[in-house]
């Protein structure tokens, strides 16, 4: 069961963690998700590097781009009920995962600031160790997925990546990116076009039902 093993002693700090830039332009969580995303990498980094010893760097990036993907970032939200307590604009079906997860690293970044590097490890680690140990072995990269899904099922075609237009404060900017293949298109966002692309290849993964 997932818990935030955590109490504020700012809860105007926990507000504004819980508040998305389209309820309040100038008081919004953008800034502590700038600082959650990074104390969460380098949480999970550290935390993959001693749990998995004999892995390369390639089955470790796999994993880590998996636990701090916008789909597990979400899933957290939701297990934290998150979804009842983020103040939001108008939210689409399709930006309900995206806001969430921001909020988890806003939420994350509040910690930090309150409290420090070491307090804010210890939650993360708290929630994301039994999910770094749910898979005995790394991950597949979902791009190189889909491009072996792709080609086996196109005769050698390749799924086709669009960037587009990136959103989100200019210091922090949100990349998101649409892939195409098989007839079928799925956005993913994410801190990089990187993550965003694997992001949208997980996606599309998803509706293809792989």
């Amino acid at each position: 069961m997932i818990k935030l093993n955590y109490t504020f002693k700012d809860e105007s700090l926990l507000e504004t963690a819980l508040t998305q830039s389209g309820a309040n332009a100038a008081h919004n969580n953008e800034r502590l998700e700038f600082v959650g995303d990074r104390v969460l990498g380098l949480t999970v980094a550290e935390m993959l590097y001693n749990m998995y010893p004999t892995e390369a760097e390639g089955e470790l990036a796999r994993r880590h781009a998996m636990l701090v993907s916008t789909e597990t970032l979400a899933n957290v939200a939701h297990a934290l009920k998150l979804e009842n307590r983020v103040h939001h604009g108008h939210m689409t079906a399709g930006r309900i995962n995206h806001i969430l997860a921001n909020a988890v690293e806003a939420l994350l970044g509040a910690i930090f600031i309150e409290s420090g590097f070491e307090v804010a490890r210890s939650v993360i680690s708290d929630i994301w160790r039994d999910l770094a140990a749910a898979d005995a072995v790394a991950p597949k990269d979902p791009k190189t997925t889909l491009q072996e899904l792709v080609q086996r099922e196109s005769a050698g075609a390749l799924p086709e990546y669009e960037y587009l237009a990136t959103t989100g404060a200019s210091h922090s900017p949100t990349f998101n990116v649409r892939v195409s293949a098989l007839g079928q298109s799925a956005i993913g966002s994410g801190s990089s076009k990187k993550v965003a692309s694997i992001d949208a290849a997980a996606a599309l993964l998803k509706k293809l039902a792989i």
